[in-house]
Order: C-alpha cells, then structure tokens, then sequence
C-alpha cells in the first residue's frame, strides 16, 4: 500500500469506490421507488397520501402517536376540525 502525505493511497481509493459504487446502487433504487409511485398514481392512488404512509409507517407507534396528538391539539388550537 502506497502512502501519499500519510495516507494510505489504496485504502482511501478503496473506500472512494465502494462509496461510488454504493452511490449508483442508491440512484437505481431512487428511480426504481419513483417508477413503482408513477405505477400508483397511474391506478388513482394519491401519491402524496401514500409518501405520507411510508413515513409514519417508518416511525415507531409511540412517536407517531405523539406526532397525531400534537397535530389534534395544534389543529384545534386554530379552530380546524380534526
């Protein structure tokens, strides 16, 4: 292995290609997500409702809970029905 400045030259291009690597992995699946909402939305799903699933359905159930009552508490504070 090759130092450069204290540096060893192919362990950092070790980890620089797995991170490329890894990056065009991401932009396939980044893609591959956004085919499958098209796919939805074709069918007459509504797309920003069903972002919206995934990303509670990710939180656990007590931050979700605390996040749906903050939201009634802040809705009724401003007179929206909840």
């Amino acid at each position: 292995m090759s130092d450069v400045n204290g540096v060893a030259a192919d362990r950092l291009r070790s980890f620089i290609e797995r991170i490329e690597r890894l990056e065009e992995e991401k932009a396939g699946l980044t893609a591959d997500v956004r085919e499958v909402y098209a796919e939805a939305k074709s069918v007459g799903f509504d797309v920003k409702v069903m972002r919206q699933v995934v990303r509670l359905r990710k939180m656990d159930t007590a931050d979700r809970r605390e996040l749906e009552e903050l939201l009634d508490l802040y809705m009724g504070a401003l007179g929206m029905p909840g």
